[in-house]
């Protein structure tokens, strides 16, 4: 049963027991990520990620590191397009030092001049490693081309020109501004008591922050744009990607039950298609992301140069099948009980439980249990794949290549 609380400063807690480990994980989501950057200040969310693990007023670096190998436990924090997360992850009677450090993370690191120019040169190293690797990249471009100048269209790593602008004065003006109490979740999961919600108000529950409204993005435009990169790679690298379904969408479920069959795993008609039967990719995948507002739907596989256009053929073939006779019976079957599979599966650590509730509470302000999201899944059925298949792949669609040649995919 997961149990919420929100403190007078609008900050969130929602936490969840699970007696039958003996682990917590501990985590702190922020609402905001490159989505609410401009051009100007973009990577910023991703460079403060890096700079809270820096040290505070009573901890260096290497201690925040130590306090936790010294318990048994691991912290990590991630940026993504609209959130951020700190989070920790210890044994249960570890829980209330885990959440003491993050909080000293979370009120006072110090953004140290010297240490932020380290880790200037740690996050472009980030940046080029990313660069290297073109099957990571080709996402990014992708976002490019659906998203173009809009915030979701940005790299979360930023740039070189933008990760050279940031000072210690920039990254806690942009703190105080955007991690506001009413935009912060304090998730826990674990075998710890319902008291520990008390540990978490004394900590957070009070804070202040800006009282100006964030800067609020207007409703992406998709942009059905085919963008290129030439890149001296063994492969060419291809995505394609169709206007797809905001985060808490009734049609959810049905999506998620198609992109399966589509390509969510080994036996999908993607990596049959494409894999299996002409030996095209090595790797072959598709996938949702959904935004609070917006969601795309992204098809991706690599091949070899001279290989792009036969590789485009079969997966257009593969999704206009899929568009015109949907499903069978075995498939939406088979979908249905692996997804149950992986949700119940999935949720079987403390990690995991933090996680999906954090991200609920922050995004949707709302939790379903496990029974009530198997049920959703049971209902799906071939009139509602059927109907996102042709509302999704039944029209335009944006793409991006990296390949030795630089060429497009000839729509």
């Amino acid at each position: 049963m997961i149990t919420r609380h929100t403190c007078k400063n609008g900050l969130r807690i929602v936490y969840e027991h699970i007696p039958s480990v003996r682990s917590a994980a501990v985590g702190i989501w922020i609402g905001t990520g490159s989505r609410d950057e401009s051009q100007e200040n973009n990577g910023i969310s991703h460079f403060i990620e890096h700079m809270l693990f820096k040290g505070t007023k009573e901890r260096s670096a290497r201690r925040i590191a130590e306090k936790f190998d010294r318990i048994g436990g691991h912290v990590n924090a991630f940026t993504s397009k609209e959130y951020t997360c700190y989070y920790a992850k210890v044994l249960d009677n570890h829980a209330k030092h885990a959440l003491e450090v993050l909080a000293d993370m979370f009120f006072n690191s110090v953004y140290d001049k010297d240490e932020l120019e380290k880790e200037k040169n740690v996050v472009l190293e980030e940046i080029k490693m990313y660069e290297d690797t073109p099957d990571d990249i080709v996402h990014d471009l992708l976002g490019e081309a659906v998203y173009g100048n809009h915030p979701l269209g940005y790299p979360i790593l930023g740039t070189e020109s933008t990760l050279k602008s940031f000072s210690s004065e920039g990254l806690k003006k942009y703190v105080y501004e955007m991690y506001r109490p009413e935009d912060v979740v304090v998730s826990v999961a674990g075998n710890i008591s319902e008291d520990f919600i008390k540990e978490v108000e004394a900590l957070f529950g009070s804070y202040t922050a800006s009282a100006e409204e964030k800067r609020t993005n207007e409703l992406p435009e998709f942009n059905y744009t085919h963008l290129s990169r030439k890149k001296e790679t063994e492969q060419a690298h291809l995505c394609l990607g169709y206007d797809g379904l905001p985060i808490g969408h009734e049609d959810t479920y049905s999506l998620i039950v198609m992109n399966n069959v589509l390509g969510g795993s080994m036996s999908s008609r993607l990596f049959q298609d494409v894999r299996e039967d002409k030996g095209l990719a090595y790797s072959v995948f598709s996938y949702h992301s959904a935004h609070r507002d917006s969601g795309l739907l992204t098809i991706y596989a690599g091949t070899g140069a001279d290989q792009l256009d036969a590789l485009y053929e079969t997966i257009q073939s593969t999704t206009a099948k899929l568009k015109a006779d949907g499903l069978t019976d075995d498939e939406l079957h088979s979908s249905k009980e692996q997804l149950k599979g992986n949700l119940v599966l999935g949720l079987e650590s403390t990690n995991a439980r933090m996680s999906r509730n954090g991200k609920n509470e922050l995004m949707l302000r709302r939790h379903r249990s496990m029974d009530e999201m198997i049920e959703k899944i049971d209902q799906v059925s071939q009139d509602s794949v059927k109907r996102i298949a042709d509302q999704i792949l039944g029209g335009r669609f944006a793409s991006s290549v990296i390949s030795p040649q630089g060429e497009k995919v000839s729509v």
